[in-house]
């Protein structure tokens, strides 16, 4: 006797969240069953331990950087990716191949895959996701100035005050590939409705550099996680993601369900999985309002 399929841990319109490990449940799901992918991982897992993660609540730090106020402003914590050892550099690598292994089977031929990355990581992440079966599309650069980089040397700052350890970043890679058509992109498209990327107009192609402003205060009010992307942003790309605004869009590293809200916003369905209950417990709450908020473009 088989088992009955797990409930979904919250449903909102077409958003459905779930509790779980991401590669459980995608071993889980049926084959050919997503159609786009819009996703924030947990770059270098170690940050997302318990450990890590309590540390973080309590405003301690740990890998987690905790910039100071600026004009008022609480800034986001940062993970220090560069503390990462050689082992969970290499761990990463291999839980991603792991990932996208697990991944490949649920999705649909030409459905396209869009992971958010950092410029320290995105080979190791990109390099894995290709090994296993899928195309690489190029990026999306998302243009927006962070907190990262820029620092003259730590207890050095007077003796070196004209050097920067590393660049100050201003842009975010979101990394996109495609799992492998059947046929010719009009055939996939008539098949799957997959293949390509839906245009913001006719007159407009989807470009690869997209402007963005940090995510406002009143949307972290609202689900408030470490790495939360604004809506204007998301609502562009997942809006992207299914070419004829058909199918089902999946986050499998959900967080607060941001990418739901803004799949909900366009009028997508989408599904969720997210291991850790704080996060699931702000999602119940933010999903609803984050959907259907005014965001400027």
């Amino acid at each position: 006797m088989s088992k009955a399929p797990p409930k979904p841990a919250f449903t909102h319109g077409n958003a459905s969240l779930f509790k779980g490990n991401c590669l459980d449940w995608l071993m889980a799901q049926p084959e050919k069953s997503i159609h786009g992918v819009v996703t924030d991982p947990p770059y270098g897992l170690l940050e997302y331990t318990k450990e890590q993660q309590v540390k973080l609540r309590n405003g301690k730090g740990g890998v987690w950087r905790i910039p100071p106020s600026y004009d008022g402003h609480k800034r986001a914590p940062l993970p220090r990716f560069t503390t990462l050892t050689h082992a969970q550099v290499e761990e990463l690598s291999v839980f991603f191949g792991l990932w996208a292994r697990a991944l490949h089977p649920a999705l649909v031929p030409g459905a396209h895959v869009l992971i958010a990355c950092n410029p320290l990581l995105s080979y190791l992440i990109a390099g894995a996701v290709a090994e296993e079966g899928f195309e690489r599309r190029g990026e999306i650069a998302r243009l927006v100035m962070t907190m990262r980089g820029g620092d003259r040397p730590k207890n050095a700052h007077d003796e070196f005050p004209d050097v920067s350890v590393m660049p100050r970043s201003q842009w975010e890679p979101w990394l996109l590939f495609r799992k492998p058509l059947e046929g010719r992109v009009q055939d996939n498209l008539r098949k799957w409705g997959t293949g390509g990327l839906r245009r913001p107009s006719d007159e407009q192609p989807f470009g690869d550099v997209i402007k963005s402003a940090p995510t406002r205060p009143n949307e972290r009010a609202l689900a408030n996680h470490p790495s939360l992307k604004p809506q204007a942003f998301l609502r562009k790309v997942v809006r992207a993601i299914l070419p004829l605004g058909e199918g089902v869009v999946l986050d499998p590293f959900a967080g607060s369900g941001s990418t739901l809200a803004a799949a909900e916003a366009v009028g997508y369905r989408s599904v969720g999985v997210e291991l850790d209950p704080e996060y699931i417990k702000i999602a119940k709450a933010g999903i609803p309002k984050l959907a259907s908020l005014t965001v400027k473009e």
